[in-house]
């Protein structure tokens, strides 16, 4: 036991404080769609009476080249909570990580909405905070090693439990003694309660924080296949339809929509073709994408497979982070376990910074004292 105690005791006082940071900022992201709207950083498109068809994709992409003239247009996006509404995503160059613009527009008539405020905002300071601390791929992958210190500390904590409440029924909270022992007693039962939900949330996290190398990976190899036969073909010549790229991807995959489309020369692409990522139609599979790859040129279909399960498990793992899965109510739920998890850290920061008021020989007359009760030596999660 004294082992699960070091293990527990020393993993969670590592992590604490930036697990702390990542559920306070973590929290109001769950509500990231709701936030934005409300501060006016995204709009709805306005109702319309009955269009004639949907609106010319060309067109929307060559207004957004107009409003960014010097900018390359990378992405042309598709959110399936938003179906009157299309997303084109600008950068400096075409192989850019970082975006100039995101542009809305009616996917109706084709109207441009709004231009979203980026790297503007309280939202976007809290997620830079939750994603990488403003510190690029260093800062996310060292929170993914708080983010496997947590797990650590969940499993060593579920080990002393057991001990721990031979003395107690489950659920005690023993109002009667001092602060220090109600708030392990609350601490001890909050973080049994929410073990499962802060697990999965916390390897979820660890996941996402290899995004960049999991798609840096599919990039090396995947993508480079697909593209492998195409090395030696002549530059393209001309305007590209990105109408007819779009038809030709779902003509292939007829029970998919488009989640997004990346341009020909991003890193998503080459420099000959588009490839339309594909997702299902139901909430699981809405998750889970299909590259398909189209010639620019003649816009037909060349190449399309599934991707490589570690990807589909990144994409899984992304919503269910968030809670993105079942609407309101499961951001909801979302949320208030959250603040629970806030309790349970806030709690443990403070019973070791009480736990250090406490002598030394008080602590250890209790310890022998339990002893003799035969109570383990080391019976405390915390």
């Amino acid at each position: 036991m004294k082992t699960w105690f070091l293990v527990h005791k020393w993993t969670s006082l590592v992590s604490t404080v930036f697990l702390l940071m990542l559920c306070v900022t973590g929290l109001p992201l769950i509500f990231h769609h709701e936030i934005d709207h409300a501060l006016g950083y995204s709009v709805d498109p306005p109702p319309m009476a009955a269009v004639a068809g949907p609106a010319s994709l060309d067109a929307i992409v060559a207004d957004a080249r107009r409003r960014r003239p010097g900018d390359a247009v990378q992405f042309l996006v598709r959110d399936p909570d938003e179906p009157d509404v299309w997303f084109v995503r600008t950068a400096e160059t075409l192989e850019d990580a970082g975006l100039t613009a995101f542009f809305t527009y009616d996917a109706r008539s084709g109207a441009f909405l709004h231009a979203y405020p980026v790297n503007q905002g309280i939202m976007n300071v809290l997620l830079r905070l939750h994603v990488d601390m403003f510190a690029g791929l260093p800062g996310t992958l060292f929170l993914g090693g708080m983010g496997l210190l947590l797990a650590a500390s969940l499993v060593s904590g579920t080990v002393l439990y057991g001990p721990f409440m031979r003395r107690l029924d489950f659920g005690a909270v023993r109002r009667d003694r001092s602060a220090r022992l109600k708030w392990l007693d609350l601490h001890n039962l909050l973080g049994i309660v929410t073990l499962v939900w802060v697990m999965v949330v916390g390897v979820t996290g660890v996941i996402n924080t290899l995004s960049i190398p999991i798609f840096g990976q599919w990039r090396a190899t995947q993508l480079a296949e697909m593209t492998a036969p195409f090395r030696d073909a002549a530059p393209l010549e001309g305007p590209v339809s990105v109408d007819k790229a779009v038809r030709a991807a779902r003509a292939a995959e007829p029970e998919m929509d488009l989640s997004f489309m990346a341009f020909p020369g991003t890193r998503f692409a080459s420099p000959n073709h588009f490839i339309a990522f594909m997702q299902g139609t139901t909430p699981w599979t809405s998750k889970l994408l299909k590259p398909v790859m189209i010639d620019a040129q003649s816009g037909t279909v060349v190449a399309r497979r599934d991707l490589p399960l570690y990807v589909q498990v990144l994409l899984v793992s992304q919503p269910l982070h968030f809670g993105d899965y079942g609407g309101m109510p499961l951001k909801i739920i979302w949320a208030i376990l959250t603040v629970v998890a806030i309790v349970v850290l806030g709690s443990g920061l403070y019973l070791w910074l009480a736990r250090r008021k406490i002598p030394v020989e008080a602590r250890l007359k209790a310890l022998k004292r339990g002893r003799r009760a035969g109570a383990p030596a080391r019976s405390r999660p915390a």
